[in-house]
């Protein structure tokens, strides 16, 4: 499995009610159309550690069975869509996007 970490930042909070109807409403279906795509899980962080602020505003995680399959999505179209809309939010709304990518390691606690 090979997955990508999107991380957004907070909107304005007169905008968020906006990027909420245009994140759910048009950038996670173009996002879920991108080929080779196995899951992808969107996340609304709402507290941080020990009562702190949370980190990120938004949390998106897209997993691809392996590294080719996410090299071979991202020269398609709707990947290209996906990534215009992804600058879309950016600019309509001021956030920042942060992204990582890895494969993730199951370990065993203790």
């Amino acid at each position: 499995m090979y997955t990508l970490y999107a991380f957004w930042s907070a909107p304005q909070p007169e905008d968020e009610a906006a990027f909420e109807d245009y994140y759910a409403a048009t950038h996670v279906p173009r996002a879920s159309a991108v080929p080779h795509l196995s899951s992808i899980v969107t996340t609304r962080t709402a507290d941080g550690l020990e009562g702190g602020e949370p980190a990120t505003y938004r949390i998106a995680i897209m997993s691809f069975p392996d590294r080719e399959a996410y090299e071979e999505s991202t020269k398609s179209p709707e990947w290209a869509a996906m990534r215009q809309c992804a600058g879309d939010i950016i600019e309509r709304f001021g956030v920042s996007l942060t992204v990582s990518l890895g494969e993730p390691v199951e370990g065993t606690p203790g």
